[in-house]
């Protein structure tokens, strides 16, 4: 059933111009999250980049991190295991009060949020003409190749007091060696991919236009404007 979206649930959407070091990431976070929580700040969607990196979720196991050492590794509050981060990868950072409803997700519902997500990037990476899916044994987005399926897309959530925190991976173009010093997501069996490697010619700019622009299918209308290193101008508040 269509849905009129709520004025109340508009994010912000930033792009970064720069790869952003994940300590900083983290902390603006943190600090964005207590504002939204105080009201004093507008919900932000926070499209960057980072240096190369892993991340640990709370479930990640040490065995998992084959390379340590390879590159800066940083345990996280998000959820999920070890998580390979860098340029050419799409990270949306979602920073949602969930208090309230936001399109098709309800309040105060972290399964709908996590189902939200996934649908997003589905529809996304659809407008690019590459066919992503669930798998119900495992977590993130998949695609089937040569008889054998590869995750294109990884998923990650905090929720404090309401507040979301991290979000999504989507691999544009990274360099799919750097995968090789961990296990993704504690997953041994299936192999990693890119829209590069699936034969997609698209830049890092219609991936974001095509996230853009499947938001209002799942969470409601974006804010109108965006600038590239910028909130958008009606909502400057919320960066």
């Amino acid at each position: 059933m269509p849905f009129e979206p709520s004025i109340a649930a508009r994010p912000c959407f930033e792009i970064a111009e720069t790869l952003v070091p994940y300590p900083v990431a983290l902390a603006r976070m943190e600090a964005l999250t207590t504002a939204i929580r105080a009201g004093t700040a507008g919900e932000l969607v926070w499209l960057l980049e980072h240096p190369p990196l892993y991340t640990a979720g709370t479930s990640a196991r040490a065995e998992d991190l084959i390379a340590p050492g390879r590159f800066p590794a940083f345990r996280t509050g998000r959820g999920g295991q070890w998580a390979y981060h860098g340029p050419g990868q799409r990270i949306a950072y979602v920073m949602l009060d969930l208090t309230r409803r936001h399109g098709t997700v309800p309040p105060r519902d972290v399964r709908a949020l996590v189902h939200g997500l996934e649908e997003w990037q589905i529809r996304a990476l659809a407008r690019l003409g590459l066919i992503a899916e669930r798998r119900r044994e495992r977590i993130g987005l998949w695609v089937a190749h040569d008889g054998k399926e590869e995750k294109v897309a990884a998923l990650g959530v905090r929720v404090s007091r309401w507040v979301s925190t991290h979000g999504v991976a989507i691999n544009l173009a990274p360099e799919l060696s750097h995968f090789q010093g961990i296990v993704p997501c504690g997953i041994r069996a299936h192999g990693v991919t890119s829209l590069a490697a699936r034969g997609i010619a698209a830049g890092m700019a219609d991936l974001d236009a095509a996230l853009i622009a499947a938001w209002p299918d799942v969470f409601g209308e974006p804010e109108p404007s965006l600038v590239p290193g910028e909130s958008s101008p009606a909502t400057k508040d919320c960066g």
